[in-house]
């Protein structure tokens, strides 16, 4: 079965800061960031998303910039 995917940045952001999982300060901060702001994400910002919510065990972003 595959997990449903994050249909927002904000919502793959606000899953990973308030799951269990260890986040750097600056991990923290990007992830404050895309909660915060409904701008695009960079491709740069898209890949580090998936990097992190992979790393979680979290299903992936499925909106604009995802990767």
């Amino acid at each position: 079965m595959t997990k449903q995917r994050f249909p927002s940045h904000r919502a793959a952001a606000l899953a990973l800061l308030t799951g269990d999982h260890r986040l750097s300060r600056k991990a923290g901060s990007f992830l404050g960031q895309l909660a915060v702001d409904p701008t695009p994400m960079t491709e740069r910002q898209a890949k580090w998303l998936a990097i992190l919510l992979e790393q979680a065990g979290l299903p992936p972003y499925a909106g604009e910039g995802a990767i």
